[in-house]
């Protein structure tokens, strides 16, 4: 194909197979803890780590980094201080980092600059932020499959996880910082304000299929990678924003599951 002849090309290529296996398994256990908004919240707070990053001189994802790992990280003590409305750490965080990428975006110069990390860009993803997602991302995949059982239990019920022994809220503060790590890592290929769809659909269309929950986590990852990387391929092609081709199609593939399975119901 043509556009493996680019070298900026097969290096989009292979991040966006990485980010599309992380982000789908880590939205497994989001989705199925009803923690849906948390993606949108961190990828507020990681938009102002971006343009504290540009301010102050240092690589716009380290700035992401950095402020996305202080959210996630309070927004476990905010969740903590009101037991019974955890929804609150989430807005709480969302407002934080929404106020602060509106104040900090009247300092930033240079719109096209800035604009990469809005939508995404493949073309601009540095050694340094190339080699930061795989590093990042393998210390995911690694913490998803030593705590597979014990994330199993905590998503499903907490009190049960509780009564097996298993640390809740130590293992819910560790997955929240490492989400949070992967939205900043990802503010460059898929865009700050598009990542949190990446976390959702993929694992929208694999519960369509009502798989076990083991088979669900195949199903979306599968489904990241189809949308990721067709979405980059179109993108090249048609000349479109990666981000927005990729969640595009992700969209699109949940409308046809959803019509599909709505046709079958009406068959029977």
């Amino acid at each position: 194909m043509e556009l493996f002849q680019y070298e900026y090309m097969i290096r989009a290529m292979i991040v966006g197979l990485v980010l599309s296996v992380v982000i789908p398994a880590m939205g497994v256990v989001i989705v199925n803890r009803r923690l849906a908004m948390i993606g949108d919240a961190l990828s507020h707070v990681s938009l102002a780590g971006v343009m504290f990053g540009l301010l102050v001189g240092i690589n716009p994802i380290l700035g992401a980094i950095i402020t996305c790992a202080v959210a996630a990280l309070s927004m476990e003590w905010i969740r903590r201080r009101f037991p019974s409305y955890g929804e609150i750490s989430t807005a709480v965080i969302m407002s934080t980092g929404v106020g602060l990428a509106s104040i900090l975006s009247g300092f930033v110069k240079g719109g096209a600059n800035f604009e990469s990390f809005l939508f995404g860009t493949i073309v601009a993803i540095t050694d340094f932020e190339f080699y930061m997602i795989l590093v990042v991302s393998a210390a995911v995949v690694l913490f998803l499959l030593l705590n597979y059982k014990k994330l199993l239990y905590l998503s499903f019920d907490s009190i049960s996880a509780r009564l097996a022994g298993i640390r809740g809220d130590r293992l819910s503060g560790l997955f929240v910082l490492l989400t949070g790590l992967t939205v900043a890592i990802s503010a460059r290929t898929v865009g700050v304000l598009i990542i949190s769809s990446l976390l959702v659909l993929p694992v929208s269309c694999a519960l369509q299929l009502k798989l076990s929950y083991k088979k669900t986590h195949v199903a979306s990852v599968l489904f990241g990678i189809l949308f990721t990387e067709g979405g980059l391929i179109l993108s090249y092609y048609l000349g479109l924003k990666p981000g927005g081709s990729i969640v595009l199609l992700g969209v699109a593939t949940l409308i046809v599951l959803l019509v599909k399975k709505q046709l079958a119901g009406a068959e029977k």
